[in-house]
């Protein structure tokens, strides 16, 4: 249950507390951009099995990869694309939650 709390928890509540306290002129579309980053979850679609309750996603699937995580810390590093990186980040970092709740490798 805690692993299910920290894990959504990150994806769905740490998003809104960071665009309230940290966007508060345009809070609603930083909670919208913020939670759009498990768009990035569409890499499960070409996983097989495309669940899997016991892997870890980082470096399993394409847009999980230590690539795409490098990518994103880069569109954070620029102003103009700071808000998607930090939401993609932010996916990046619930998913290396759960790795550790189930004793992953990442």
């Amino acid at each position: 249950m805690l692993r299910f709390i920290a894990h959504y928890g990150i994806h769905f509540i740490v998003p809104i507390i960071i665009a309230i306290y940290f966007y508060r002129e345009n809070k609603f579309w930083a909670v919208i951009i913020l939670l759009s980053g498990i768009v990035i979850d569409l890499d499960h679609l070409v996983a097989t099995p495309m669940f899997d309750a016991n892997r870890c996603s980082i470096n399993f699937h394409p847009l999980h990869s230590y690539w795409a995580i490098a990518m994103y810390t880069m569109m954070f590093a620029y102003k103009k694309t700071r808000i998607i990186g930090l939401a993609l980040l932010i996916h990046i970092l619930a998913d290396i939650v759960d790795c550790l709740f189930i004793g992953g490798e990442f």
